[in-house]
């Protein structure tokens, strides 16, 4: 069958070109993301030739189909055109307060960066401000430098509504330049003007609501989402030789009074609700408050949870120019580093101890995931230690009324950005942060922990049944012998948690566990596949064998994140040429399994295709005897 009918079965198996919201591939398989399962028919698709195995994982419907795999995608694709890409209705399941939390997160995720260079830019100005007021008696305030570069850092949230707008748009499925026009007529200066003037305000002689909305948040949310369905209505009533003029004329029309008029207020009464709760709770317990953001935000980040209240901080922070919900994140932050140094100081384990000096300067710097994942959480006693000295760090912050002046990254280098709440507020973040970072750390020197064993890496990877391996002293008699392409701990593939792997159907082989983050060309040979992400890759050798590498599972998901490429495809490689390098610890910092895969994807050319190994590998001693 050639691979243009395959897709078209593929399709029609999985639900028709209507039941997939989205597509990619990786080396072997197929991966759809689809509107209703319930649609697809499994059991024909199993029963294709074609088709090696069905895999529902991770929120996809994974097809494998070996190494045929782009060719039928690049069929599939153009009967795809059209359709729009959607949310999986999977995800659209839930309460109707997650559904919101997860759009706002949604929005704002994409804006962080910006908002956090505004941030880092506002803490240097306030550190130079200080510097120049202490030593030099000088008010570098009027200075043009420091003007312009004052815009700078708080422009974004003057013109927040244009920002936001955009990426509103960009969520709600709607025009996001007409979006933007829609929140710069919010903050334009001529409507700012009126808006704070003392004569009342009419749109076609109905009363409007004065609101200054530069640096608001919500208003233009409210008027994106309901935008999106204005727009959709006229596209729908509009002749089609008059969509590209009059949809965008009729939308603004309709938007722009109504955003005035109804909208915009409600979106301003609705932030300050939210402001009025938030500081109703900081007002009956700000050390609470503190303690309970300081110990939790860490955990928040485990399960992604603290996206969704990072728009409190950046609301706070555009609507009254402070925020103290990151002043007690930076306790979180300081501790999880805290903990990880404890680590690097106490462990026996030479690459545990590696990983936490690593951790522990990117926590530092804000970057809590490696000492989360890879150290602490990993740990797990850490983990409770930094928990609870960043409760006792946030709840000093809160007490002593600490808060920041801009909506940055918490580590060492915005500490400035803290300066100007005052002597007492300012020295309680920094003995917060120190009893964050020192209690941590004491805890887990004094208190202890399980420590990893020198010869384990780690206690959650999988255990190795050394009876099912053939001694080092036992060689099979074999035609063929190749070498291991990458160094590390031998793992059965019936073991790798990949069933697609794991049940033998892409060949004979065993997965590897790497100790050194290279492949290798274990004999002379040809780079006849390296996927994009580099995770994937395939090699024929001289006598015939062909073989893929697979480095970690699902790690097709990073996009080439942590992979490096020393080689391209149809390069013709010599014995030990470095293929690809990547970046072992940040890989598993980010929760991936780099069990590897090593299969001889012909194996069904051979009479047998056997794996002489202890419980290592190296790229020197045979791993495969092959017989022809």
């Amino acid at each position: 069958m050639n691979n243009q009918q395959i897709a078209k079965d593929i399709l029609s198996n999985v639900g028709g070109k209507g039941n997939v919201s989205g597509l990619t591939h990786c080396y072997t398989r197929l991966r759809f993301n689809l509107n209703d399962t319930g649609k697809v028919n499994k059991e024909n698709l199993e029963k294709m030739d074609d088709v090696i195995s069905v895999v529902e994982s991770g929120g996809q419907f994974q097809v494998v189909i070996g190494n045929k795999v782009e060719d039928v995608y690049n069929h599939i694709m153009p009967l795809l055109d059209g359709v729009e890409k959607k949310e999986n209705k999977q995800e659209k399941k839930g309460s109707i307060g997650s559904r919101i939390l997860n759009t706002f997160t949604a929005i704002f995720i994409p804006v962080i960066p910006a908002i956090a260079a505004s941030g880092m830019l506002k803490g240097i100005l306030a550190l130079a401000v200080m510097i120049a007021t202490s030593y030099w008696d000088v008010d570098i305030k009027g200075f043009h430098t420091y003007i312009i570069l004052n815009a700078a850092s708080n422009a974004v949230f003057y013109f927040f509504p244009i920002i936001i707008g955009y990426a509103a748009a960009k969520v709600f499925k709607t025009n996001e330049l007409i979006a933007m026009v829609l929140a710069a007529t919010l903050c334009y200066p001529d409507i700012v003007a009126l808006m704070i003037g003392d004569d009342p305000v009419t749109l076609f002689g109905i009363s409007v609501t004065q609101a200054n909305y530069t640096s608001t948040v919500i208003p233009i949310i409210i008027a994106v989402f309901i935008m999106a369905y204005v727009q959709r209505f006229f596209e729908r009533v509009t002749p089609e030789v008059l969509k590209i003029i009059m949809v965008p004329t009729f939308t603004l029309l309709v938007m722009v009074p109504t955003t005035l008029i109804i909208f915009g207020p409600i979106g301003i009464y609705l932030g300050d609700f939210i402001n009025w709760i938030y500081y109703i709770i900081m007002d009956f317990s700000p050390t609470l408050l503190g303690a309970f953001i300081g110990g939790i935000w860490c955990v928040l980040v485990i399960f992604g949870a603290h996206k969704a209240i990072l728009p409190i901080g950046i609301n706070d922070v555009a609507q009254t120019g402070q925020q103290n919900l990151l002043a007690f994140a930076g306790a979180a932050n300081f501790s999880q580093a805290g903990a990880a140094a404890g680590v690097f100081l106490k462990t026996k384990n030479k690459k545990m101890k590696t990983l936490a000096a690593t951790s522990t300067v990117t926590a530092l710097f804000g970057i809590t995931e490696p000492a989360i994942y890879g150290v602490n959480l990993r740990l797990k006693k850490p983990m409770i230690y930094a928990v609870i000295s960043g409760a006792l760090g946030g709840a000093l912050m809160g007490w002593g009324g600490s808060y920041g002046t801009a909506f940055a990254n918490q580590g060492i280098l915005t500490i400035p950005v803290y300066i100007e709440a005052g002597t007492k507020a300012f020295l309680c973040y920094l003995i917060g942060i120190a009893i964050a970072f020192f209690g941590a750390a004491a805890m887990t020197m004094i208190l202890g922990f399980k420590d990893i064993p020198e010869d384990i890496d780690d206690e959650d990877e999988p255990s190795i049944d050394t009876d099912k391996f053939v001694p080092n002293s036992v060689r099979v008699d074999g035609d063929i012998s190749l070498p291991s392409p990458i160094q590390g701990r031998l793992v059965p593939l019936s073991h790798v948690k990949d069933e697609v792997f794991a049940s033998g159907v892409m060949g004979e082989g065993i997965a590897v566990y790497p100790e050194v983050g290279e492949v290798i060309a274990p004999m002379d040979c040809k780079v006849s596949v390296l996927y994009p992400t580099l995770h994937a890759i395939g090699l024929q050798f001289e006598n015939g064998v062909e073989m893929l590498i697979h480095i970690g599972l699902d790690t097709v998901e990073l996009g080439g994140e942590g992979f490096e490429a020393h080689v391209k495809v149809g390069d013709e490689i010599s014995k030990g040429t470095k293929i690809v390098s990547f970046d072992i610890q940040a890989i598993e910092s980010k929760g991936y399994d780099l069990s590897t895969p090593v299969i001889i994807t012909n194996s069904s050319q051979y009479q047998s295709v056997l794996c002489v190994e202890n419980t290592k590998a190296t790229t020197h001693n045979e791993l495969f005897s092959i017989k022809s």
